[in-house]
């Protein structure tokens, strides 16, 4: 299990916890299935933004297997 703040560390097809947009305050992780990945950028400090298989968007945290 890795963190989520490097896209070159993320695929499609990876299992991954994020934190939706209404859960930053509270920090509860959404587990899924990476769709697309959002972020442009090489980095982001608050993790990388991809959308679920479900159609859930938030930042990666943890990046699993």
């Amino acid at each position: 299990m890795t963190g989520g703040t490097k896209r070159a560390d993320i695929l499609a097809g990876l299992k991954v916890s994020i934190v939706l947009k209404q859960d930053q305050k509270t920090g509860k992780v959404t587990e899924g299935i990476v769709r697309d990945i959002m972020t442009k950028s090489a980095t982001h400090p608050h993790g990388i933004k991809v959308r679920l298989g479900n159609g859930l968007v938030g930042r990666v945290k943890t990046i699993h297997g």
